[in-house]
Protein backbone atom coordinates (compact mmCIF):
# COMPACT_ATOMS: atom_id res chain seq x y z
CA UNK A 1 0.00 0.00 0.00
CA UNK A 2 1.16 3.59 -1.15
CA UNK A 3 0.19 6.51 1.26
CA UNK A 4 1.05 9.84 1.14
CA UNK A 5 -0.48 13.30 2.26
CA UNK A 6 -1.72 14.22 -1.16
CA UNK A 7 -5.35 13.69 -1.59
CA UNK A 8 -6.08 15.83 -4.52
CA UNK A 9 -7.52 19.11 -5.89
CA UNK A 10 -10.94 18.12 -4.81
CA UNK A 11 -9.46 17.73 -1.13
CA UNK A 12 -7.71 20.87 -1.01
CA UNK A 13 -10.66 22.80 -2.34
CA UNK A 14 -12.71 20.67 0.37
CA UNK A 15 -10.46 22.33 3.07
CA UNK A 16 -10.41 25.70 1.85
CA UNK A 17 -14.33 25.80 1.43
CA UNK A 18 -13.92 24.55 5.19
CA UNK A 19 -11.94 27.33 6.40
CA UNK A 20 -14.40 30.02 4.97
CA UNK A 21 -17.10 28.26 6.67
CA UNK A 22 -15.33 28.68 10.01
CA UNK A 23 -14.46 32.06 9.79
CA UNK A 24 -17.68 33.38 8.53
CA UNK A 25 -19.79 31.26 10.23
CA UNK A 26 -18.10 31.07 13.84
CA UNK A 27 -17.16 33.90 16.44
CA UNK A 28 -13.31 34.94 16.05
CA UNK A 29 -11.12 33.22 18.42
CA UNK A 30 -14.18 30.35 18.99
CA UNK A 31 -13.25 28.51 21.91
CA UNK A 32 -15.21 25.47 21.26
CA UNK A 33 -18.61 24.74 22.47
CA UNK A 34 -17.47 23.37 25.75
CA UNK A 35 -17.47 26.06 28.23
CA UNK A 36 -19.53 28.22 30.43
CA UNK A 37 -21.34 30.72 28.12
CA UNK A 38 -24.50 28.74 26.51
CA UNK A 39 -23.21 30.87 23.73
CA UNK A 40 -20.88 28.66 22.66
CA UNK A 41 -22.59 25.92 22.06
CA UNK A 42 -25.67 27.42 20.68
CA UNK A 43 -22.91 28.64 18.20
CA UNK A 44 -21.66 25.41 17.34
CA UNK A 45 -25.14 23.70 16.88
CA UNK A 46 -25.42 26.98 14.42
CA UNK A 47 -22.53 26.20 12.29
CA UNK A 48 -23.71 21.70 12.23
CA UNK A 49 -26.92 22.81 10.71
CA UNK A 50 -25.14 25.25 8.13
CA UNK A 51 -22.61 22.13 7.56
CA UNK A 52 -25.61 19.73 7.22
CA UNK A 53 -27.85 22.17 4.73
CA UNK A 54 -24.07 22.29 2.83
CA UNK A 55 -23.66 18.61 2.88
CA UNK A 56 -20.58 18.37 4.83
CA UNK A 57 -21.64 17.28 8.13
CA UNK A 58 -22.18 13.49 7.11
CA UNK A 59 -20.36 13.83 3.90
CA UNK A 60 -19.08 10.01 3.54
CA UNK A 61 -22.58 8.98 4.63
CA UNK A 62 -25.08 6.98 1.84
CA UNK A 63 -27.15 9.51 0.45
CA UNK A 64 -30.25 6.81 1.75
CA UNK A 65 -29.00 7.70 5.33
CA UNK A 66 -28.58 11.61 4.52
CA UNK A 67 -25.20 11.91 3.44
CA UNK A 68 -23.65 12.96 0.32
CA UNK A 69 -22.36 9.89 -0.51
CA UNK A 70 -18.22 11.40 -0.48
CA UNK A 71 -14.96 9.66 -0.31
CA UNK A 72 -13.41 8.61 3.09
CA UNK A 73 -10.40 10.88 2.07
CA UNK A 74 -12.83 14.11 2.20
CA UNK A 75 -14.70 13.16 5.54
CA UNK A 76 -11.14 12.44 6.36
CA UNK A 77 -10.66 16.14 5.69
CA UNK A 78 -13.66 17.81 7.45
CA UNK A 79 -12.12 15.70 10.86
CA UNK A 80 -8.75 17.15 10.40
CA UNK A 81 -10.14 20.86 9.77
CA UNK A 82 -12.82 20.29 12.69
CA UNK A 83 -10.30 19.26 15.06
CA UNK A 84 -7.71 21.49 14.24
CA UNK A 85 -10.02 24.88 14.81
CA UNK A 86 -11.46 23.51 18.44
CA UNK A 87 -14.19 21.09 17.14
CA UNK A 88 -16.70 23.62 15.82
CA UNK A 89 -19.01 20.46 15.54
CA UNK A 90 -19.27 20.39 19.37
CA UNK A 91 -20.64 17.16 20.77
CA UNK A 92 -21.69 16.22 17.13
CA UNK A 93 -18.82 14.92 16.12
CA UNK A 94 -19.98 11.28 17.99
CA UNK A 95 -22.88 10.79 16.30
CA UNK A 96 -21.65 11.57 12.95
CA UNK A 97 -18.33 9.21 13.68
CA UNK A 98 -19.39 6.61 14.92
CA UNK A 99 -23.24 5.84 16.60
CA UNK A 100 -24.72 6.52 12.86
CA UNK A 101 -22.39 4.12 11.34
CA UNK A 102 -23.14 1.95 14.05
CA UNK A 103 -26.27 1.98 13.78
CA UNK A 104 -26.67 1.68 9.90
CA UNK A 105 -24.32 -1.81 10.37
CA UNK A 106 -26.58 -2.77 13.12
CA UNK A 107 -29.96 -0.82 13.37
CA UNK A 108 -33.08 -1.84 12.59
CA UNK A 109 -34.90 -0.38 9.53
CA UNK A 110 -37.29 1.16 12.33
CA UNK A 111 -34.30 2.68 14.36
CA UNK A 112 -32.16 4.02 11.17
CA UNK A 113 -35.60 6.26 10.24
CA UNK A 114 -35.70 7.32 13.43
CA UNK A 115 -32.47 8.18 14.47
CA UNK A 116 -30.14 8.90 11.48
CA UNK A 117 -32.01 11.62 10.02
CA UNK A 118 -31.42 14.09 13.17
CA UNK A 119 -27.48 13.46 13.45
CA UNK A 120 -27.40 14.01 9.75
CA UNK A 121 -29.12 17.09 10.15
CA UNK A 122 -27.08 18.29 12.92
CA UNK A 123 -29.89 18.30 15.59
CA UNK A 124 -29.12 15.81 18.05
CA UNK A 125 -25.98 15.25 20.14
CA UNK A 126 -25.60 11.77 21.91
CA UNK A 127 -23.67 10.64 24.85
CA UNK A 128 -22.00 6.94 25.07
CA UNK A 129 -22.85 4.59 28.50
CA UNK A 130 -20.16 2.64 28.54
CA UNK A 131 -17.55 2.83 31.36
CA UNK A 132 -18.69 2.50 35.39
CA UNK A 133 -17.09 3.40 38.72
CA UNK A 134 -14.86 -0.27 38.53
CA UNK A 135 -15.47 -0.88 34.75
CA UNK A 136 -13.14 1.29 32.75
CA UNK A 137 -10.65 -0.84 30.87
CA UNK A 138 -12.35 -3.79 31.52
CA UNK A 139 -15.53 -3.12 30.27
CA UNK A 140 -17.18 -6.56 30.02
CA UNK A 141 -16.84 -6.69 33.82
CA UNK A 142 -19.36 -3.83 34.04
CA UNK A 143 -22.84 -4.42 36.52
CA UNK A 144 -25.29 -2.26 35.25
CA UNK A 145 -28.13 -4.38 34.12
CA UNK A 146 -31.27 -5.27 31.79
CA UNK A 147 -33.53 -7.13 33.35
CA UNK A 148 -36.98 -8.94 31.26
CA UNK A 149 -40.09 -7.71 32.54
CA UNK A 150 -43.25 -8.26 30.40
CA UNK A 151 -43.32 -9.87 26.65
CA UNK A 152 -41.16 -6.95 25.10
CA UNK A 153 -39.58 -4.94 27.93
CA UNK A 154 -36.79 -4.09 30.39
CA UNK A 155 -36.07 -2.36 33.21
CA UNK A 156 -32.49 -0.93 33.61
CA UNK A 157 -30.65 -0.48 36.55
CA UNK A 158 -27.33 0.71 37.13
CA UNK A 159 -24.18 3.30 36.71
CA UNK A 160 -22.19 5.13 34.35
CA UNK A 161 -18.83 7.58 34.94
CA UNK A 162 -17.12 9.54 32.52
CA UNK A 163 -19.60 10.31 30.33
CA UNK A 164 -19.10 13.35 28.33
CA UNK A 165 -21.30 15.41 26.72
CA UNK A 166 -24.55 13.67 29.20
CA UNK A 167 -25.79 16.98 30.49
CA UNK A 168 -26.55 18.02 26.62
CA UNK A 169 -27.03 14.77 25.35
CA UNK A 170 -30.88 13.75 23.85
CA UNK A 171 -29.70 9.85 23.16
CA UNK A 172 -27.33 7.63 25.10
CA UNK A 173 -25.46 4.74 23.62
CA UNK A 174 -26.29 2.31 26.62
CA UNK A 175 -24.47 -1.07 27.17
CA UNK A 176 -25.57 -2.94 29.52
CA UNK A 177 -25.54 -6.93 31.01
CA UNK A 178 -28.64 -8.75 29.68
CA UNK A 179 -27.63 -12.12 30.91
CA UNK A 180 -25.41 -13.11 33.90
CA UNK A 181 -22.08 -14.97 33.49
CA UNK A 182 -23.21 -19.12 34.15
CA UNK A 183 -26.71 -18.18 33.01
CA UNK A 184 -27.42 -20.19 29.30
CA UNK A 185 -25.16 -20.26 26.90
CA UNK A 186 -23.27 -16.84 28.88
CA UNK A 187 -20.04 -18.76 29.91
CA UNK A 188 -17.54 -15.55 29.53
CA UNK A 189 -18.05 -11.74 30.80
CA UNK A 190 -17.33 -10.40 27.15
CA UNK A 191 -20.71 -12.70 26.45
CA UNK A 192 -24.60 -11.26 27.78
CA UNK A 193 -24.52 -7.73 27.25
CA UNK A 194 -26.07 -5.85 24.86
CA UNK A 195 -27.11 -2.13 23.83
CA UNK A 196 -30.12 -0.50 24.20
CA UNK A 197 -30.77 2.82 22.52
CA UNK A 198 -31.94 5.08 25.41
CA UNK A 199 -33.70 9.18 25.52
CA UNK A 200 -31.62 11.17 27.77
CA UNK A 201 -34.64 13.00 28.89
CA UNK A 202 -36.61 9.93 30.83
CA UNK A 203 -36.95 10.99 34.62
CA UNK A 204 -35.42 7.76 35.31
CA UNK A 205 -32.20 8.77 34.18
CA UNK A 206 -30.00 11.41 36.81
CA UNK A 207 -26.98 13.28 35.30
CA UNK A 208 -24.30 14.67 37.94
CA UNK A 209 -21.28 16.72 36.43
CA UNK A 210 -17.94 15.98 37.79
CA UNK A 211 -15.64 19.00 37.45
CA UNK A 212 -12.38 18.76 35.89
CA UNK A 213 -10.09 21.22 34.51
CA UNK A 214 -10.98 20.57 30.78
CA UNK A 215 -14.31 22.52 31.82
CA UNK A 216 -18.21 21.67 31.95
CA UNK A 217 -19.76 19.18 30.15
CA UNK A 218 -16.46 16.83 29.70
CA UNK A 219 -17.34 14.23 32.51
CA UNK A 220 -20.17 12.78 34.25
CA UNK A 221 -21.92 10.34 36.25
CA UNK A 222 -25.09 8.81 34.83
CA UNK A 223 -27.38 7.18 37.20
CA UNK A 224 -30.36 4.77 35.79
CA UNK A 225 -32.90 3.88 38.53
CA UNK A 226 -35.89 1.41 36.76
CA UNK A 227 -35.38 3.06 33.26
CA UNK A 228 -37.86 1.13 31.29
CA UNK A 229 -37.24 0.26 27.46
CA UNK A 230 -38.68 -2.20 24.96
CA UNK A 231 -37.08 -4.68 22.63
CA UNK A 232 -37.40 -1.64 19.82
CA UNK A 233 -34.48 0.05 21.53
CA UNK A 234 -32.38 -3.00 21.33
CA UNK A 235 -29.72 -2.13 18.65
CA UNK A 236 -28.44 -5.31 17.14
CA UNK A 237 -28.96 -9.03 18.52
CA UNK A 238 -29.88 -9.77 22.43
CA UNK A 239 -26.16 -10.55 24.39
CA UNK A 240 -24.43 -9.59 21.35
CA UNK A 241 -23.05 -6.02 22.25
CA UNK A 242 -19.55 -7.05 22.58
CA UNK A 243 -19.13 -7.27 18.70
CA UNK A 244 -21.13 -3.83 18.25
CA UNK A 245 -18.54 -2.48 21.05
CA UNK A 246 -15.50 -4.09 19.12
CA UNK A 247 -16.72 -1.97 15.60
CA UNK A 248 -17.62 1.20 17.76
CA UNK A 249 -13.82 1.43 19.25
CA UNK A 250 -12.25 0.91 16.12
CA UNK A 251 -14.35 3.69 14.30
CA UNK A 252 -14.16 5.97 17.65
CA UNK A 253 -10.00 5.28 18.53
CA UNK A 254 -9.62 6.81 14.24
CA UNK A 255 -12.21 9.51 14.65
CA UNK A 256 -10.75 12.07 16.11
CA UNK A 257 -7.65 13.76 13.85
CA UNK A 258 -5.60 14.86 17.42
CA UNK A 259 -2.66 15.34 14.86
CA UNK A 260 -4.76 17.98 13.05
CA UNK A 261 -4.38 20.43 16.09
CA UNK A 262 -1.22 20.02 17.31
CA UNK A 263 0.54 20.53 14.16
CA UNK A 264 -1.63 23.51 13.28
CA UNK A 265 -0.28 25.15 16.98
CA UNK A 266 2.96 24.20 16.44
CA UNK A 267 3.54 25.51 13.47
CA UNK A 268 2.04 28.58 14.59
CA UNK A 269 4.82 29.40 17.09
CA UNK A 270 7.31 31.35 15.06
CA UNK A 271 5.00 34.20 14.05
CA UNK A 272 3.22 34.04 17.45
CA UNK A 273 7.15 34.29 19.04
CA UNK A 274 7.96 37.08 16.72
CA UNK A 275 11.35 38.36 17.24
CA UNK A 276 11.77 35.96 20.27
CA UNK A 277 11.97 32.91 18.11
CA UNK A 278 15.55 33.24 17.47
CA UNK A 279 16.39 33.72 20.55
CA UNK A 280 15.02 30.44 21.81
CA UNK A 281 17.24 27.47 23.24
CA UNK A 282 18.38 25.50 20.81
CA UNK A 283 16.94 22.30 22.37
CA UNK A 284 13.81 23.58 22.82
CA UNK A 285 13.61 24.65 18.86
CA UNK A 286 14.68 20.43 18.33
CA UNK A 287 11.65 19.46 20.48
CA UNK A 288 9.91 21.41 18.24
CA UNK A 289 10.92 20.17 15.19
CA UNK A 290 10.47 16.45 16.39
CA UNK A 291 6.93 17.32 17.38
CA UNK A 292 6.12 18.20 13.53
CA UNK A 293 7.81 15.47 12.36
CA UNK A 294 5.90 13.10 14.99
CA UNK A 295 2.83 14.84 13.32
CA UNK A 296 3.44 13.90 9.66
CA UNK A 297 3.98 10.15 11.05
CA UNK A 298 0.60 10.09 13.35
CA UNK A 299 -1.09 11.86 10.39
CA UNK A 300 0.70 8.91 7.88
CA UNK A 301 -0.60 6.35 10.24
CA UNK A 302 -4.19 7.89 10.23
CA UNK A 303 -4.30 7.48 6.98
CA UNK A 304 -2.96 4.26 6.46
CA UNK A 305 -6.23 3.28 9.12
CA UNK A 306 -8.53 4.72 7.13
CA UNK A 307 -7.86 2.96 3.68
CA UNK A 308 -7.82 -0.10 5.94
CA UNK A 309 -11.41 0.90 7.10
CA UNK A 310 -12.69 1.62 4.31
CA UNK A 311 -11.72 -1.58 2.80
CA UNK A 312 -13.08 -3.57 5.67
CA UNK A 313 -9.92 -5.00 6.77
CA UNK A 314 -8.93 -2.85 9.78
CA UNK A 315 -8.29 -4.70 13.36
CA UNK A 316 -7.93 -3.64 16.88
CA UNK A 317 -4.49 -3.75 16.40
CA UNK A 318 -4.21 -1.57 13.51
CA UNK A 319 -6.66 0.87 15.64
CA UNK A 320 -4.31 0.53 18.78
CA UNK A 321 -1.13 1.55 17.03
CA UNK A 322 -2.50 4.71 15.68
CA UNK A 323 -3.81 5.57 18.56
CA UNK A 324 -1.25 5.14 20.91
CA UNK A 325 0.98 7.43 18.56
CA UNK A 326 -1.98 10.18 18.67
CA UNK A 327 -2.26 10.14 21.69
CA UNK A 328 1.28 10.94 22.74
CA UNK A 329 1.86 13.04 20.27
CA UNK A 330 -0.99 14.88 22.03
CA UNK A 331 0.43 15.32 25.11
CA UNK A 332 4.31 15.76 24.15
CA UNK A 333 3.54 18.38 22.06
CA UNK A 334 1.76 19.90 24.73
CA UNK A 335 4.67 20.04 27.00
CA UNK A 336 6.54 21.97 23.92
CA UNK A 337 3.34 24.20 22.91
CA UNK A 338 3.79 25.21 26.51
CA UNK A 339 7.34 25.87 26.93
CA UNK A 340 6.93 28.06 23.64
CA UNK A 341 3.90 30.17 25.19
CA UNK A 342 5.89 30.87 28.21
CA UNK A 343 8.66 32.65 25.69
CA UNK A 344 5.42 34.47 23.77
CA UNK A 345 5.44 38.23 24.27
CA UNK A 346 2.83 39.55 25.84
CA UNK A 347 0.75 41.55 23.33
CA UNK A 348 -2.55 41.28 21.81
CA UNK A 349 -1.28 39.36 18.59
CA UNK A 350 -0.06 36.80 20.79
CA UNK A 351 -2.76 36.09 23.43
CA UNK A 352 -4.51 33.53 21.23
CA UNK A 353 -1.62 31.28 21.16
CA UNK A 354 -1.12 31.27 24.40
CA UNK A 355 -4.84 30.80 25.12
CA UNK A 356 -5.20 27.63 22.47
CA UNK A 357 -1.92 25.90 24.19
CA UNK A 358 -3.51 26.10 27.84
CA UNK A 359 -6.58 24.58 26.17
CA UNK A 360 -4.83 21.85 24.29
CA UNK A 361 -2.58 20.99 26.93
CA UNK A 362 -5.64 20.73 29.65
CA UNK A 363 -7.08 18.57 26.95
CA UNK A 364 -4.29 16.38 26.26
CA UNK A 365 -4.14 15.54 29.63
CA UNK A 366 -7.19 12.94 29.43
CA UNK A 367 -5.72 11.86 25.45
CA UNK A 368 -4.28 8.28 26.67
CA UNK A 369 -7.00 7.67 29.32
CA UNK A 370 -10.39 8.19 27.29
CA UNK A 371 -11.57 5.83 24.78
CA UNK A 372 -9.65 3.20 25.80
CA UNK A 373 -6.19 3.81 27.92
CA UNK A 374 -2.34 3.96 26.47
CA UNK A 375 -2.10 0.61 28.57
CA UNK A 376 -5.15 -1.41 26.59
CA UNK A 377 -3.78 0.13 23.13
CA UNK A 378 -0.66 -1.27 23.68
CA UNK A 379 -2.03 -4.67 25.24
CA UNK A 380 -4.21 -4.90 22.13
CA UNK A 381 -1.23 -3.48 19.71
CA UNK A 382 0.82 -6.52 21.47
CA UNK A 383 -1.48 -9.44 20.83
CA UNK A 384 -1.83 -8.65 17.40
CA UNK A 385 1.45 -8.45 16.66
CA UNK A 386 2.20 -12.21 18.18
CA UNK A 387 -0.69 -13.26 16.63
CA UNK A 388 0.52 -12.40 13.41
CA UNK A 389 1.89 -15.05 10.84
CA UNK A 390 5.77 -15.61 11.34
Amino acid sequence: MSLDFDMGARAGELRARLRELITAELPERFPGAFTDDPDDLAAAQRFCRVLAEQDLLCMSWPQEFGGAAASVWEQTVVREEMWAHHEPRGAQYMGVNWVGPIIMRHGTEEQQRRHLPPIAAGEVIWCQGFSEPESGSDLASLRTTARRDGADGWVINGQKIWTSYATMAQWCFLLVRTTKIGEGAVTRKQQGLSIFLVPMDDPAITVRPLGTMMGPHHLNEVFFDDLRVTDADLLGELDAGWSIVADVMAFERVGIARYARCERLLAAAPNALGARWDDLPGELTARWVRMLTHCRRARLMAYRVVALQAGGRITPGDAAAYRIAVTRLDQESAEVLMELAAEAPDEPSAQWFRAEVDDHWRYSQAATVSSGSIEMQRILLSRALLAAPR
